[in-house]
């Protein structure tokens, strides 16, 4: 594709000019094409509370209490909000954020070796 530096209009188009049987033998290759969307429905995530109760999830800090610190929580993500299950609960909180979900499970706590 070639654009106007100026205006950033499109001028012309042309065809790849490499053959297809030598694309696809590229490595680390993949389709032009619009971004992959989230699935509509919601994403169901674990986090593990801080030593204050405090979960971050998609880049957002939700205050759980100190009642649940070091407690591993189940959060549904939706578009516009966050489901927090917790205590036999549910939370509702509103998203402030467009971030997409990076990590699905909790990590396991760290463990500082012994000194024999």
């Amino acid at each position: 594709m070639f654009f106007d530096l100026e205006t950033r209009e499109l001028l012309r188009t042309r065809p790849n000019p490499v053959p297809r049987e030598q694309w696809l033998r590229l490595r680390a290759v993949r389709p032009a094409g619009p971004p992959l969307r989230p699935s509509r429905e919601p994403v169901t995530v674990q986090r593990r509370a801080s030593n204050s109760g405090i979960v971050m999830v998609c880049g957002q800090k939700i205050a759980l209490g100190r009642t649940h610190a070091h407690q591993t929580v189940t959060i549904h993500v939706a578009e516009t909000t966050l489901a927090i299950e917790v205590d036999d609960e549910t939370r509702v909180v509103a998203r402030t954020t467009t971030t997409p979900v990076r990590n699905i499970k909790v990590d396991r706590p760290r463990t500082v070796p012994s000194v024999s």
